[in-house]
């Protein structure tokens, strides 16, 4: 039988897991109940009544945060020049092409984000093996392919994030930290939330949004009554 530490039996037992709970005071018990040692960042799962396996269903983008995520986003632009100083100009830790190219060969992924301009895309390309599984892939359609460095780059470190349905129908994101006041956390939930519902498939048929729940890293999942969140 698994065992749970007392930290975690005492913070489970302060939700109630058959209620779904209004959004501001999920918000509020599950910073309270973020008492690991160090800053939990704040996640939010939501079950969506999609079929992930047909391509018209897949729900995927991106969301820029207003109140960015807490974390700090290492980003690598691969570009050739002038467009690699343009991007270490506007904040990118890592920028440059045949270096990284052959050291991501070799293994190293030790980025968040890579941005890519479409005139290297056909090198890119050939790292889609080692990329593609750890969500590294650049993709126009989430805006990491573009020749606008400077703003994809900002974009990124003022908190821009990706989602994407996995397998079972679930979308999950680290929306900010539990150390975020209660304002600051429910603004990027909307934001997300609203995201979210703005990328429904047209072919999806019948209720959209199963279930909507909230935690920190080491805390467990709050329920929300989606009639309580604010539609943008």
């Amino acid at each position: 039988m698994r065992k749970f530490s007392k930290r975690f039996e005492v913070v489970f037992k302060a939700v109630d897991k058959a209620k779904a709970y209004d959004v501001l005071e999920a918000i509020s018990l599950v910073k309270k109940n973020a008492t690991a040692k160090f800053d939990e960042s704040f996640e939010v799962a939501i079950r969506l009544g999609v079929d992930p396996r047909k391509a018209d269903q897949m729900v995927r983008g991106t969301v820029s945060l207003p109140n960015g995520t807490g974390k700090t986003v290492r980003v690598l632009v691969l570009a050739k020049s002038p467009k690699d100083q343009e991007a270490l100009n506007a904040g990118a830790d890592f920028a440059g092409l045949d270096e990284y190219v052959e050291k991501i060969k070799g293994g190293w992924t030790d980025v968040d984000v890579i941005i890519a301009t479409p005139d290297v895309m056909g090198e890119v390309g050939k790292l889609g093996r080692i990329l593609g599984p750890r969500g590294l892939m650049p993709n126009p359609k989430v805006g990491t392919v573009t020749f606008d460095v400077e703003k994809a780059v900002s974009e990124v470190k003022a908190g821009k994030i990706e989602y994407r349905v996995d397998k079972s129908g679930n979308v999950s994101a680290a929306i900010g930290k539990c150390s975020f006041n209660d304002d600051q956390l429910l603004q990027n939930f909307v934001t997300f939330f609203n995201n979210i519902l703005r990328a429904k498939p047209s072919t999806a048929k019948g209720r959209y949004i199963k279930h909507i729940s909230i935690s920190s890293t080491m805390g467990p999942g709050v329920a929300i009554s989606e009639s309580t969140i604010p539609v943008e």
